[in-house]
């Protein structure tokens, strides 16, 4: 390519590694990091060759055999969701996805109805993708992304965030004053972390253009021309063109772009300027039929004229058979001077073809909307239809279609319930996706202009439409981070003296509201709360009792209220676990509540098993905001109990939801949770953990609710971890305010370890003895076996800074006993590890030995680097392996192992890596079923019932494993 050759060598180079590493999976070597996919931003001004360069970056893929998919955006469809990504997959061979497990998941790319939420297609895209890598590369190559709508931002902003360990590239073009802010953000972030290669194209050079003039144009008229083009080549052309055909006078300037190609367009017969004005109005469906239809032309006539524009080089025949015009340059200026009445007469006959072909509603929605001049219910009928079935997977083009609609509807009283509904619909829609200031317009414009029906009064579904709101609106302030007004809104509607079953949703919003609040707290909606569980009960509603109790079972156990928590987990989870399926779709976020409360309680097992439940509940029903709830409840147990990779990628799955909503107080408490992890999946000298609590106060910005300080407490860990006690403690303080009342009682003597040690760290051991003192104190008024175990840290802290190794090490291993008694794996393990060589000092060294094992065990079996580093820090004398694992223990380990397949011994290893059976799934190219089954395999050849247990006998194997072969080095 002419000036193009440093640009093109970057992308050969991308596309040499993708192909280097296809041919080594297919010699059975595993990708890791240096497999991960890449994505090229070529960016630059219109004109400038980006396509012409993704074209050599497609034709170079080839060459290396490697799959090529090239889809386009496109700038007048921008509402019509995925579109970017079905124009490239629908270049496959449909026989391609025989046999793929989640072809339904991505049912939306390839034009199909499905019912999948758009994070679960997000990550079965992700599959597929690297399922078509196999075995030669691929490389997804798309063209004009500042066109693209939501939709594929979206999906192309997970692909960046979560590279695929697959050979794969993705390429994309874009004009950087024309691209979204959010897409621009997020490839720039792709750049600090080697996922994204820019590639900027600059102007061609005076030399570059003579040489594509040619050598029979005069060097002073070529200078002329380059001069007025700027170096742009798509201009140069054109200049050129026109220049030769002498439509350019020399003794004047040269025009402008938009007036040569007009000139070009200007001596086109009429009937070749309606098919030029039908290709540009019909973008992605102007294949030649549904032109000949449009424009009334047909047979040899039609054929002729379609010949002699592609000769001028005006059409080119695209794949699928799909008419375009040579540049969407060219295609913006025919669609601009089209008459107004012809566009809409050109979509008009395009949706009526459509739907005579069967195609589905959201396929005609655009050509329907651009179409609509006046209240239309059939064309209406089509838009809401396609907001329906789009919902779930593209909420923004939900929330614009139904704007459409409320455009057209006419403001009469016959129509004002059909309009509140449908503000609803498109709040939910806008609150989904980004949009929670408009959202919170929408519903307030809603709840302050109440209608009452055609002549007569506000009917009961005229209130609960307004009810509905009022929660929704409050969801959305929480977001917003505006607790306070949530609050205010729901005791004012509350006030309102509403019926029975609107006071149940009330109180539930209001308790949820309520420890998110900086200025309230659960005690100061108790009676509210109370009221709401009284009528639940005075009408025989038990799925909305079972809501309130798992409410008020959250409030209590945060305020550190542990008997009544107690008691109100208890009911609400026998009502729960009474109750079908179907009837707690209404339930999801009060079971997402009921999970936390039980985590709090440290009730691990019943924490996880409602938070699973109500996941799958919530993905089934589509209740996508109550999705991240339920994940970090589950992320937060497994942090507790030691399974660190899958509390990981929980994690990451709710900070993709987290970034879709919008909300910067959800995605606070989404990064510190992810940060949690971190820290125990990461060696203490790993920036990450430090870098994304960073990230989490940074969004929690000057809140101080429940989010917000946890995002601070989390950050002070971090730091601490990372070996900067000050900045820990500083961080504690902000957290917590005038005497730490903001930091969650129910936590906080945990919490309160972190400044205990830091004080000691920075000679501050007065300080370290206050802090300690009330952490005891707290603790057993919780009585939690948790919290206690880590006020018991702190008070261990305190001999170990006096020389008493005995009586820290007695501390440490009753921190470790009371960790263990509620499975508190990680605390555990940290204890048993930070008591080790104290036990050794004090004289007691077999103790020591058996703490240092157990604690290394729990450390292995859980995946915690950090717990790793601990161990090899604190290793005995003697290394502690051999009586770690005796003789007898490894023949024992290996007949159990011995009757596992190979297949089934991989994937028992990914197992005691903490990964889920999808996580699972996604490494090794097959389905969930498919895992789940060798799991259930080695669970029975094994004699193991749990993966705990099974990722245990795995620690163990690498254990023995390491053991033979420290022994045979020394034999």
């Amino acid at each position: 390519m002419l000036g193009r050759s440093v640009e093109l060598a970057r992308c050969d180079a991308l596309l040499d590694r993708a192909a280097a590493d296809a041919r080594g999976g297919a010699r059975g070597r595993e990708f890791r990091d240096g497999g991960r996919s890449r994505l090229v931003d070529i960016t630059g001004e219109a004109g400038i060759g980006k396509s012409r360069l993704l074209g050599e970056v497609c034709a170079g893929a080839r060459r290396r055999g490697m799959t090529v998919l090239r889809g386009r955006a496109t700038e007048y469809e921008r509402q019509v969701p995925f579109q970017v990504f079905t124009d490239a997959l629908a270049h496959l061979d449909p026989h391609v996805l025989d046999g793929f497990p989640e072809v339904e998941a991505v049912a939306p790319l390839l034009q199909r109805s499905g019912a999948v939420d758009r994070f679960g297609l997000h990550r079965s895209t992700a599959v597929l993708l690297a399922r078509l890598a196999a075995p030669s590369g691929l490389l997804l190559a798309l063209d004009d992304l500042h066109w693209a709508d939501p939709a594929s931002l979206e999906l192309l902003d997970h692909l960046v965030r979560h590279p695929l360990h697959a050979p794969v590239v993705l390429a994309v073009t874009r004009r950087d004053r024309q691209s979204p802010e959010s897409l621009a953000a997020r490839l720039t972030r792709g750049l600090d972390t080697g996922t994204v290669v820019r590639v900027g194209l600059r102007p061609l050079s005076a030399r570059d253009c003579a040489e594509l003039a040619g050598p029979g144009l005069p060097p002073a008229e070529t200078a002329a021309l380059y001069a007025a083009s700027e170096g742009n080549p798509f201009y140069f052309l054109t200049l050129l063109q026109a220049h030769r055909e002498r439509a350019t006078p020399e003794s004047s300037a040269p025009p402008g772009l938009g007036t040569l190609l007009l000139d070009e367009l200007t001596v086109l017969a009429p009937s070749r300027r309606r098919i030029v004005e039908a290709v540009a109005v019909l973008g992605e469906h102007a294949t030649p039929a549904m032109v000949s239809r449009v424009t009334g032309c047909s047979g040899a006539a039609f054929t002729a004229d379609v010949d002699a524009l592609t000769r001028r080089d005006l059409l080119r025949s695209a794949p699928q058979g799909v008419l375009t015009l040579r540049h969407p340059v060219v295609r913006t200026l025919v669609h601009e001077s089209t008459p107004f009445l012809r566009r809409v007469e050109i979509h008009r006959l395009a949706a009526r073809e459509l739907a005579r072909a069967g195609a589905s509603a959201a396929e005609r929605a655009h050509h329907v909307e651009r179409s609509l001049t006046a209240w239309d219910p059939a064309a209406v009928a089509v838009l809401e239809e396609a907001a329906a079935r789009t919902a779930r997977t593209a909420p923004a083009s939900c929330a614009h279609w139904l704007d459409v609609v409320l455009r057209h509807l006419p403001h009469t009283p016959e129509h004002d319930p059909r309009r509140r509904k449908l503000m609803l619909r498109r709040a939910r829609a806008l609150a989904a996706c980004g949009g929670l200031r408009e959202s919170r317009d929408l519903l307030q414009e809603l709840i302050a202009t109440p209608r009452r029906s055609p002549g007569g009064p506000v009917t009961g579904e005229d209130q609960g439409l307004r009810v509905r709101a009022v929660v929704l609106c409050a969801l959305v302030e929480r977001h917003l981070g505006r607790c306070t007004e949530a609050v205010a809104l729901l005791r004012r509607e509350l006030a309102r003296g509403p019926a029975p079953a609107d006071v149940v949703r009330l109180g539930l919003e209001l308790g949820s509201a309520a420890p998110q609040d900086s200025d309230a707290s659960y005690a100061r909606v108790r009676h509210e709360v109370e009221a709401a569980l009284a009528a639940a009960r005075s009408t025989g509603d038990e799925v909305g009792e079972a809501g309130v109790l798992a409410v008020a079972a959250l409030g209590e156990a945060y305020e550190g209220n542990m008997t009544a928590a107690h008691r109100l987990a208890r009911q609400a989870a026998a009502l729960v676990d009474s109750l079908p399926d179907n009837d707690l779709t209404a339930l999801c976020e009060p079971l997402a509540r009921l999970g936390w409360a039980e985590a709090f309680l440290e009730h691990y097992p019943d924490a996880e098993r409602h938070a699973e439940r109500g996941l799958d509940i919530a993905r089934r029903s589509g209740q996508l905001y109550v999705v991240p709830h339920l994940l970090l409840c589950l992320s937060h147990v497994r942090v507790q109990t030691c399974r660190v990779s899958s509390a990981l990628e929980l994690a990451e799955q709710a900070e993709d939801i987290a970034r879709g909503i919008g909300s910067d107080q959800l995605l606070a408490f989404v990064l510190a949770s992810k940060a949690a992890a971190l820290v125990a999946a990461c060696p203490p000298d790993d920036p990450r953990p430090l870098a994304v609590a960073e990230e989490a106060v940074a969004a929690a910005g000057t809140g101080v609710g429940w989010w917000a300080s946890t995002a601070w407490c989390i950050y002070a860990w971090a730091a601490l971890m990372a070996g900067d006690p000050v900045r820990a403690r500083d961080a504690m303080l902000q957290a917590g305010g005038p005497e730490l009342q903001r930091i969650q009682p129910s936590m906080r003597p945990l919490y309160l370890e972190i400044l205990v040690t830091s004080a000691l760290v920075t000679d501050r051991s007065e300080e370290a003895r206050g802090w300690a003192e009330r952490a005891r104190k707290e603790a057993e008024q919780l009585g939690l076996p948790m919290q206690r175990a880590s006020a018991l840290r702190s008070s261990a802290h305190l001999p170990l800074a006096q020389g008493d190794t005995a009586a820290a090490a007695d501390l440490f291993a009753e921190a470790a006993a009371e960790s263990a008694r509620c499975d508190a794996v990680f605390w555990e393990a940290y204890s048993l590890l930070l008591g080790a060589p104290l036990e050794a000092a004090a004289g007691r060294g077999r103790d020591g030995t058996y703490a240092w094992i157990r604690g290394r065990r729990l450390a292995e079996a859980g995946g915690s680097a950090l717990l790793v580093g601990l161990a090899d820090a604190t290793r005995p004398p003697g290394g502690g392996s051999e009586a770690a694992y005796g003789s007898q223990d490894r023949v024992e380990l290996t007949e159990r192992l011995a009757a596992l397949t190979a297949r089934e011994l991989e994937i028992a290893e990914l197992v005691a890596q903490g990964l889920t059976s999808q996580a699972i799934a996604d490494r090794l190219y097959v389905s969930r079923r498919t895992v789940e089954t060798h799991v259930s395999r080695a669970f029975r050849k094994t004699g193991v019932s749990s993966r705990t247990a099974l990722a245990a006998l795995m620690a163990r194997r690498r254990a023995g494993s390491r053991f033979g072969e420290g022994r045979a080095e020394r034999d």
